[in-house]
């Protein structure tokens, strides 16, 4: 049975993230940017995962985003689909697509990379390309270009952390406002948009994208039924603000 579902995100009765689709099984959420998906440090109650165990109770971390990285995201809510949703997610049985903005123009409008993804050695929470690493295979497409920017379609055939920021580094354009594999510097729009004035209202130019510009947009799977689904969520609103000004300026 095909069962394809595009939900239109509900808006929760918390505001860090909007509930797209739940059943008995599972939870998927369109995260915020700037929330993390589990907790950092032993008692940190602000995570994705502590709101939605005050919200359903059991919940069963299947996967994780990024503290900056907004999108969908996926949480089992009993033991037995925390089981088969792990092994979708490992076995490569869900696809996972995302977009983000990268700085400069491609050379290739798509291609493939596949650099093993290994910990830094001396850094906590920093990825490095290595060949004694885990494989890593990154699938793009350059989705439309603007200025010194690019909108990139990713699918990633693995699940290894900072996986696209690091593949994009290495490749040369890197992720826009990524601190740790790029420029960390907040985008404003007097730096690609001629003869920019303040309006009357502003006493200094606000910016127009300060976190790290990926986002989680589609992820597609079939349940132990056999029944296939297929989750959809919109870019954030400062993603799209600044694509739409650099559509105007470009």
């Amino acid at each position: 049975m095909d069962h394809r579902m595009i939900v239109r995100p509900e808006k929760s009765c918390m505001h860090k993230f909007d509930v797209i689709f739940e059943n008995e099984e599972f939870v998927v959420i369109n995260k915020s940017a700037g929330l993390l998906s589990i907790p950092d440090r032993p008692q940190a109650s602000d995570s994705l995962k502590a709101l939605l165990q005050k919200k359903y109770g059991d919940i069963f971390v299947v996967h994780r985003l990024d503290k900056e990285t907004s999108g969908l995201i996926v949480f089992a809510r009993s033991e037995h689909s925390h089981k088969w949703l792990s092994q979708l997610f490992e076995g490569r049985s869900v696809e996972k697509i995302y977009l983000g903005l990268v700085y400069g123009h491609l050379v290739d409008q798509e291609g493939t990379i596949e650099q093993p993804v290994a910990e830094h050695p001396g850094k906590n929470g920093v990825m490095v390309i290595h060949k004694k690493g885990k494989p890593a295979k990154t699938l793009y497409k350059v989705e439309e270009e603007f200025g010194s920017y690019s909108l990139i379609k990713f699918q990633i055939l693995t699940g290894r952390t900072h996986q696209i920021r690091l593949h994009m580094q290495w490749l040369g354009h890197s992720l826009v406002c990524d601190p740790l594999y790029g420029n960390a510097s907040p985008i404003f729009i007097s730096s690609f948009k001629r003869n920019y004035k303040l309006s009357k209202n502003e006493e200094e130019e606000r910016p127009i994208l300060s976190r790290l510009g990926l986002h989680s947009h589609e992820l597609r799977f079939a349940d132990p039924k056999g029944v296939k689904h297929e989750f959809k969520a919109e870019m954030p609103k400062d993603m799209r603000a600044l694509i739409q000004q650099l559509r105007k300026n470009n």
